[in-house]
């Protein structure tokens, strides 16, 4: 049973910087594709940023230059988040596959962690 789990969540001041991980198992070969999510409060889940096996990456509109996603090896994942705002609150999720990346979209990805929880004061 493949399982996702992330950490370095937290509480930071607007213009901070958090660290997510996100570490799987159950799974003999690398994933495909992994990517983050995130929903806010009242919001819809929105894909963040996705990185398939080759270290090709996807980011949404709302965080480039901001957020970086890279891989620590074939079954994780980091996501860098500088310059956070307010609006960057939410739970984080992080997802995998076992395709390659198709696109930034929920649907993709049929594995999911437990999310962890950001928040940007002002």
């Amino acid at each position: 049973q493949v399982q996702l789990v992330e950490s370095g969540g937290g509480s930071v001041q607007a213009g901070g910087s958090l660290k997510l991980s996100c570490g799987g198992s159950g799974y003999s070969y690398g994933f495909g594709c992994m990517g983050w999510f995130r929903q806010a409060p009242g919001k819809e889940r929105e894909g963040v940023a996705s990185i398939d096996r080759y270290g090709s990456t996807r980011y949404a509109d709302s965080v480039k230059g901001r957020f970086t996603i890279s891989k620590e090896h074939a079954k994780s994942t980091l996501l860098q988040m500088n310059s956070l705002n307010p609006e960057d609150t939410a739970i984080y999720y992080c997802a995998a596959a076992t395709s390659i990346c198709v696109s930034l979209v929920s649907d993709a990805f049929p594995y999911w962690g437990q999310g962890t929880q950001v928040t940007v004061s002002s």
